[in-house]
């Protein structure tokens, strides 16, 4: 597996983004290994908030919120996914499968051996960490959902879904920073922003992941991650811990995809379910510190036993 790495220096001058970066090494799956980066602010014995990304973004999207979350006396993490922000990123777009980035993510979370974990989680940080919650739920005490979903292939999908599938793949140019300014342009972000998410990717090279990325959700009830997210989901229709939604209302990828929770799920019956107003699908970028208050209130009223 050949394996790029986004030099450090595209990373200098992030604006809003002070946090020392961290790293640990995970296998590959072919003897090789990988480098994921991940943000670890905050007392380490303090109750953690895993933030998810998705694509095509990276840790740095959760700046707003980390803050917040560190405010409230949290441990506060946000991995990047392989193939985005400071972790490799293999080169070969075939090396990327949904198993795969479910296998990295596990080996993550083991040798971080979190416990009462919070998770935040977003578009694929979402698909991935709640597989995640399906495989350990003794780690997990709670769940935020938020503009994502853990598709099985036995559902119509929607028209905004497969047009942006579509243009992942066809698209000459696959710009990120101008991918997620798009994704609500009634909030434009500044060409400084624009720049920090395009700083992991120097060129095409390193967009393998993020290209294909859209291509690995499961579409039809043969896919090869369709049987793994339905035994997820099995789990999960147990699943009694406090659950939450929190989607935006500007998302028309994910919109209604909030309701399949809260009917699937029993963790989330009397949450305090919300829509984030005014926010695309990066609700992140959008509504970031509205959508990490929201959480923190929504942990103060589901306090931990012994807490």
């Amino acid at each position: 597996m050949k394996i790029l790495r986004t030099p450090e220096e595209r990373f200098a001058g992030i604006p809003d983004f002070p946090f020392k970066p961290n790293y640990l090494k995970v296998p590959a799956g072919d003897g090789a290994s990988l480098r994921i980066h991940y943000i670890d602010e905050g007392p380490a014995a303090a109750e953690p908030v895993l933030m998810m990304h998705g694509e095509p973004s990276w840790s740095y999207l959760y700046r707003k919120m980390i803050p917040i979350f560190l405010d409230a006396g949290k441990r506060t993490l946000a991995p990047d996914l392989a193939g985005f922000g400071r972790s490799d990123k293999p080169a070969d777009r075939k090396d990327y499968t949904y198993q795969r980035h479910v296998d990295w993510m596990q080996a993550w979370l083991d040798i971080m051996d979190l416990q009462r974990i919070t998770l935040v989680c977003q578009d694929w940080g979402g698909s991935i960490g709640l597989r995640l919650v399906a495989q350990n739920t003794e780690r997990f005490a709670r769940v935020v959902v938020a503009n994502t979903g853990l598709l099985t292939g036995d559902h119509p999908i929607t028209d905004a879904f497969l047009a942006w599938r579509k243009y992942s793949q066809e698209t000459p140019e696959f710009d990120v920073g101008a991918i997620i300014a798009m994704a609500y342009p009634k909030d434009p972000l500044p060409p400084d922003v624009i720049a920090a998410y395009n700083a992991p990717f120097p060129d095409d090279s390193y967009k393998e992941g993020a290209r294909i990325f859209p291509s690995l959700v499961p579409v039809t009830p043969d896919d090869p991650a369709a049987k793994a997210n339905r035994e997820a989901w099995d789990v999960l229709s147990r699943f009694e811990k406090p659950f939450v939604t929190m989607f935006s209302d500007g998302d028309p990828i994910t919109r209604g995809g909030d309701r399949i929770f809260q009917k699937r799920i029993p963790g989330t019956k009397n949450q305090p379910h919300t829509v984030i107003t005014g926010a695309g699908h990066f609700l992140q970028e959008n509504r970031g510190a509205e959508f990490a208050r929201t959480i923190v209130d929504f942990m103060s009223k589901t306090p931990l036993p012994g807490t």
